[in-house]
Order: C-alpha cells, then structure tokens, then sequence
C-alpha cells in the first residue's frame, strides 16, 4: 500500500505518504472553479511571494487547449505564448516506458472501445477533490493516498477491496481525531495496473522476453505467451476498476463508512497486537465523543458522519488507454481523464519535453509528480510551471520517494526552489518505495524505523 499525507507521516501495508504545504498566494488554476476561502496561515514554510506570477487572461474554455509553454520557453521567458493541446498533441513527443504490441489493429479496436464506454469517474468529482487538495495545500487538512503498489486480475474481489478501504478508514480517523482538521482520503485503486520497468526485457536462464509490465498489459508468468503484450487486457482492467469504484460507492456512502463503526474498523490479524489494543483505545475515546454529542442533543446520523468521500488514483502510464478514457467536460469546457480522480507522473516519464507530461499538461485532474533523489530543484521548478502554469491550490502534489537519509539532504533544496518560485504544491512523503529492503526470504520489505523518520 501506498499513501499520501499533507502534514504527518503514516505507516501503511505496502506504502505511505506524508506531505507539508509551503504556499505564496491562493491564485487560481482555473479561474471558473473557485476554492473556498481559508484563513490565512502562519507556518515556518511559507513560501515567498512569486517574482514572475503566472497570470492567464484565456477564458476556461480555453484552458484545456493552451495550457504551458514548451520547456524551453519556460526556462527564458513565463509570458510566452502557451502551445495548442489536444488528446493527440502527446503523439509528437517521445513516450517511454509504452509497451510494443506486435497486433496493432486488435490495439485500435480496443481503443475505440474504450473510446465508446463511460466514464469510470465524473470531472465533478475531480473538481471536489482538487478543492480537498487545495485545503490540504493551505495547511488545512491531511492528504491520505493508499493502496497497493499493483493492481493484479488473480487478487481481485470484494474482500481485498473492503481491507484495503477498511485500512485507509481506520487511519483517517487516527489522523483525523490525533490531528483535529480533515483527512482527505485518496486510494491507489480502480486503475493501478501498469508498472513502469527499468528494462524492457528479462532474461532467465538464457531465455529473453518482454518484462512484466502490470496485468493491464502482460501476465507475470514466465513465457512468451503471458509475456506478449495483449490489448484485450485493458478491457479487462477497465471492467475491474469500474466494478472496483462502484464496491468503494458503496462502503462509502452505504453505512460501512459510518463513524459509529470505528470499533468495527480494526483488521483481524491486529486483534490480538499492542496495536491493535491502541486502535482500541482511540475508538474508544472516538465512541465517547460521539456519545456525547447525542446526549447534547446533537444529531449523529447527519451524512457528515454517516459517510465518507473517497477518491481513485493511479499513475499515468499507459497514454492511449488514458487518452481513450479523457472526455471534454460539458460543464466546465475543460479535458478530464475519467480514468481516476487524481493522476501522477513518475520518476521516469516525468521529462519535460516528454509524452507524459505533455498530456497531463492538458486534462483537469489534480496531479501528482513523483520525484527522487535524482529530481533538480530547478527541473522541478519548470515541471510545475507546465502543469500549473496559473499556480491553483490543489493542482499539484509533489509525492517524494528517497529514502530516509536522501530526504534530510535533498528535500530541502526542492522545497526552497518551489517557494523561490512562489509555487503552491502540496508536499507528501512516500517512505515505502524510498525505503526498500530485500528480507532473507528474498521478499521486498521496509524497515519501519525508516518510515517513520
């Protein structure tokens, strides 16, 4: 499991995220979809006024079609002319980490399918979560992203599905009483599938094939029929998201998510652990304020407490499946990939001049940047500038994966760079794919010290 956070860090199954707000001012992204106010903020990371403020005179119609300025432009001069965005502008950048389907005909039909089916999710939704975000950004609620670092087809049914929202809700409310302020939940469900790989081939006792890359387009098994890149895979992949994300609906808003169950919460395998006893104890402590809010004669059977909002993420990898899946959102005039709430970049699609960024740089969805040890403050810099070229709260999280000693000396660097600039970002910190160990097993672990430094 993977999460994300806006101001504490928290340990999951197979990963976690923390991240801390430095903001400059709350200008807009968007201008036709405006924030809540929020108070102002005193904080030691503040970020320092932008000297170049981004400022957009086109109407949001146009938004979605001039967006950024190309890389190279950004780096001389901010008032350049944005370039054109469409679904197909992506196709003249260099795009890594695509699979090779040796059928590419069966791969359009299955685009156009995809094409023809609806939605996964709505651009409304999107548009909620990026305000959650914006809060988070402002310092004023706690971002939490889990789920498991893949998706697979074998490990697909109700009961994972219900463990893993199970976990995200027994940490929300952890955070949420510890912390008092709001704790936005975002999993990495309903669509994590693909994975990017350092090669693109695997050799096994003198035998090379494609590298396993995510069921949505090959299988794991070692052979050169599993390992054949199939389109029918992402029918599949859509029809398992789409039936992920109807099960989440449905604990969310059916009573499941109800705070009068948060003793009802705890997983199995921690019933009989000290930290299950802690869980307990703060459910507990949880089960008493609520009971004291009905004797007050305050109602507890408001939605507020009865549900939960919950959003879907994934990393952005497969860019004809994301583009078949992006619709032209009637109410706003604007691209949103329905594929997921919130979308990210990785380590290694994240260059400037790539496809990747290209595409994202013209849907709506609030965005995530992965970035390493290896990130440039000043390359970071730019890549938020061609995301969010009009710095809205909530547009951008940057997600940090390097490790616990990496963090104490890179981090810094990137966060003064960002408030040099003047850029709103939300911070979060992912100490599970920082932190890898091999066990003796030769299973892939992390060192709970090193999450929680």
């Amino acid at each position: 499991m993977a999460l994300t956070s806006s101001s504490a860090l928290i340990p999951t199954k197979s990963g976690f995220v923390q991240g801390q707000s430095l903001l400059p001012s709350s200008r807009t992204h968007q201008p036709a979809l405006p924030i809540k106010s929020v108070r102002p903020i005193v904080a030691v990371h503040a970020a320092e006024p932008a000297k170049n403020p981004v400022v957009s005179d086109k109407p949001p119609k146009q938004q979605a079609v001039q967006t950024a300025s190309s890389s190279s432009s950004l780096a001389t001069n901010h008032n350049a002319v944005p370039a054109k965005w469409s679904l197909e502008t992506w196709k003249s950048k260099k795009a890594l980490q695509l699979p090779e389907y040796p059928n590419q005909e069966d791969l359009q039909s299955v685009l156009r399918t995809l094409d023809s089916f609806p939605p996964i999710v709505f651009a409304g939704e999107a548009r909620n979560l990026e305000e959650r975000i914006g809060e988070a950004a402002m310092g004023n609620a706690f971002l939490l992203q889990g789920g498991d670092c893949a998706e697979s087809f074998k490990e697909f049914n109700a009961n994972n599905i219900r463990d893993t929202f199970r976990i995200l809700l027994q940490m929300g409310v952890v955070l949420m009483f510890g912390g008092q302020m709001p704790v936005v939940k975002v999993g990495r469900m309903a669509g994590q599938f693909a994975k990017p790989r350092s090669d693109s081939f695997e050799e096994k006792n003198g035998v090379k094939l494609p590298s396993y890359r995510g069921d949505n387009v090959n299988g794991d098994a070692f052979d050169l029929q599993s390992r054949t890149p199939d389109p029918q895979r992402l029918i599949r992949a859509y029809c398992q998201s789409a039936a992920t994300l109807n099960l989440l609906r449905a604990f969310a808003t059916g009573g499941y998510a109800a705070m009068q169950r948060v003793t009802q919460w705890n997983l199995d395998f921690t019933e009989h652990s000290e930290q299950g006893d802690r869980y307990r104890e703060l459910a507990s402590r949880v089960d008493e304020a609520l009971g004291f809010m009905t004797a007050a004669g305050l109602t507890i059977d408001h939605p507020i407490m009865t549900t939960t909002e919950f959003w879907t993420s994934h990393e952005c990898l497969l860019l004809p499946y994301e583009q078949s899946l992006t619709r032209l959102d009637s109410t706003s005039g604007l691209y949103y990939d329905c594929s997921a709430h919130m979308l990210w970049v990785g380590e290694r699609t994240r260059q400037l001049d790539g496809a990747h960024i290209e595409f994202l740089r013209g849907v709506a969805n609030p965005l995530g940047i992965k970035v390493s040890d290896k990130m440039d403050p000043n390359e970071l810099v730019k890549l938020i500038e061609i995301l969010n070229p009009q710095n809205k709260a909530g547009r951008i999280t940057v997600i940090t994966r390097m490790g616990a000693e990496n963090m104490r000396v890179k981090l810094p660097h990137l966060i003064r760079a960002v408030r040099r600039a003047g850029q709103i970002v939300t911070w979060v910190s992912d100490p599970m794919h920082g932190n890898t160990i091999k066990a003796p097993c030769g299973l892939k672990t992390r060192p709970f010290d090193a999450i929680r430094v």
